[in-house]
């Protein structure tokens, strides 16, 4: 009691967190609430949220609580059999007339299996999404323009089918809609496309190709076109035996109903299903659980096979630098050898400047104004915070003093405004610069500048960072588990994608990839399909094989859309 609560001398643990709550406006407070928080349901409501009165209100002879609890598809299902009479149906039949149709434009993108109790902390990024697109998408607007960034993130191609019809019912009835999107199904069901490019950051920027999507497929200046045509095709190269596996056995996590399910190692495992299957809790909560300390890590029997392995990394597309200062240059550890090229320079030397007096991040030739960000913040009270550049050092995060020292003739903030690939053709020579910087150029990422925060990269661009990061360290032994690494990447940075993982396969790691695209399925070593639906109808193993194997399953989703697609080819 009194460690918990305390007395006049010590605060107890309590009292800790009586101070933290009123400090709930930083971030650092809120995580460590949360990491000693757990929840339990309410003794007098049951969890179901409501009093005893609200509880007394019948619909149909339910209540608000039974109606909450039932997933999406039986909501869907007793709304359309549910008739009001009298008085109620003058009072409540628009109402019903628009909750059916709110609720059967969730069930189209997929959400059928949820419940709407169902909390969002514990939903996938494309269950989130596929949310706020069910609330966009549900009302009856006319005359209005719907603008959707890759709504097609975390579906899996059967439900591709049902989200372009109701794009096109929302066109039908009298709409716009303008969609960024790479997933070729969706591209090649447009009426009209916009091709961006002919690269990427610096060298993108103009239209390549406008028209319809056999217009766009006949461009050969176009990546996309050249898709679209079949021109193109991801390509692998062949991979070995396994050199082993870890079998998991009993696998309860979540909606997983007791599983038994090997991953070989030393190959391209691609862990499919339909979204709401069990294939994240599979693969990230019971394969990646054990390697820390965490209380929700998936329940299972038995892990067998992990001696095999020097650890598994769960490749987030999350940025790897803490510091709102980071960057490709930091992250990478470029900027260290950069700092101490500057440092040799006869000018730096008479000075007496070490290589530490051209960071951004510790005091000598930052700016103190800005300590080294390039911005300040305006407070604006009720409102998010404004960014604006710094007005003493206009933006460059340095004094004149650091600027005026120069190498080749550029100064500390030109070489950081310099891409990646400018980097490392200026300093070829440099093993301690441009060899840090190769992997990720070899991902794809050549076109980010040095100096670009980490915080204005996209979960895509996150991710492939992430996987330059393995490759720049010692993969052999170590298994690589990626949660849709094709989200946000063209066709042409998908194969990118691919050769990466294989480079890491020949340096001996192993990889388990939770995967839509049927090209990434296709190309596969070994498949492991998860479902056969989401939610209570998923957790099984459906299918376990080749991608050729998996598409003579009769029982897979994935399996009828390979066939579909004619895959593998």
């Amino acid at each position: 009691e009194w460690v918990v609560s305390g007395d006049e001398a010590w605060y107890g643990i309590q009292g800790f967190f009586d101070w933290l709550e009123g400090r709930r406006y930083k971030v650092q407070a809120r995580v460590m609430i949360a990491r000693y928080r757990r929840f339990d349901s309410c003794a007098s409501c049951g969890g179901s949220r409501l009093r005893p009165e609200a509880l007394a209100v019948l619909v149909g002879g339910k209540n608000l609580a039974d109606v909450s609890q039932v997933s999406i598809g039986e909501l869907e299902a007793w709304l359309g059999d549910l008739e009001l009479e009298g008085s109620a149906r003058e009072r409540g039949g628009r109402l019903l007339e628009h909750l059916r149709g709110r609720v059967s434009t969730a069930s189209r993108v997929g959400l059928d299996y949820l419940s709407l109790e169902r909390q969002v902390r514990t939903l996938s990024g494309g269950e989130a999404q596929r949310i706020q697109l069910a609330t966009a998408l549900g009302g009856a607007l006319t005359a209005s323009l719907y603008v959707l960034d890759e709504p097609s993130v975390g579906l899996h191609p059967r439900d591709v089918g049902r989200l372009l019809d109701v794009l096109r019912a929302i066109r039908d009835q009298g709409n716009t809609v303008v969609v960024v999107e790479h997933a070729l199904e969706i591209v090649g069901a447009a009426d009209h496309l916009i091709d961006l490019g002919p690269g990427t950051g610096r060298l993108g920027g103009e239209i390549v190709a406008e028209g319809t999507v056999s217009d766009v497929a006949g461009c050969q200046a176009s990546a996309t076109g050249r898709l679209l045509s079949g021109e193109t095709r991801l390509r692998r190269r062949h991979r070995e035996k396994p050199s082993g596996q870890v079998s998991i056995r009993g696998a309860r996590a979540h909606n997983l109903k007791g599983i038994d399910v090997d991953v070989p190692l030393g190959q391209l495992v691609v862990v499919s299903g339909v979204s709401g299957a069990g294939k994240s809790s599979l693969v990230r909560s019971v394969l990646g659980g054990p390697r820390r300390a965490d209380p929700e890590r998936g329940e299972c029997h038995s892990v067998e096979g992990g001696s095999a392995l020097r650890e598994v990394v769960i490749v987030e597309p999350t940025a790897p630098g803490r510091s709102l200062r980071s960057n490709p240059a930091t992250v990478s550890k470029a900027f260290d050898g950069i700092r101490k090229r500057f440092a040799e320079t006869h000018e730096a030397r008479r000075l007496g400047l070490a290589p530490g007096w051209f960071s951004f991040n510790v005091k000598g030739g930052r700016c103190e104004q800005c300590e080294g960000t390039g911005e300040t913040v305006v407070d604006m009270q009720f409102l998010d915070d404004v960014r604006v550049p710094c007005e003493v050092c206009d933006g460059t995060r340095y004094r004149n003093e650091a600027r005026a020292v120069t190498l080749g003739g550029r100064s500390i903030v030109d070489v950081l405004a310099l891409s990646i690939d400018e980097a490392r053709e200026i300093f070829a020579a440099d093993a301690s610069i441009a060899g840090k910087l190769e992997p990720f150029a070899r991902v794809g990422l050549g076109y980010l500048t040095l100096a670009q925060p980490l915080a204005t990269l996209s979960g895509g661009e996150l991710q492939r960072m992430r996987v330059a990061q393995a490759l720049a360290s010692r993969p052999a032994g170590t298994l690589f588990v990626l949660d849709e690494p094709t989200t946000g990447l063209h066709g042409s940075e998908v194969q990118v994608l691919l050769d990466c993982l294989d480079e890491l396969l020949d340096a001996g790691a192993s990889v388990v990839v939770v995967e839509h695209n049927l090209d990434v399925v296709a190309l596969a070593d070994h498949v492991i399909d998860v479902g056969p639906e989401g939610g209570p109808g998923g957790g099984e193993l459906v299918a376990a094989g080749t991608p050729a194997e998996i598409a003579r399953a009769a029982d897979s989703h994935t399996g009828q859309a390979l066939r579909e697609a004619g895959l593998p080819r």
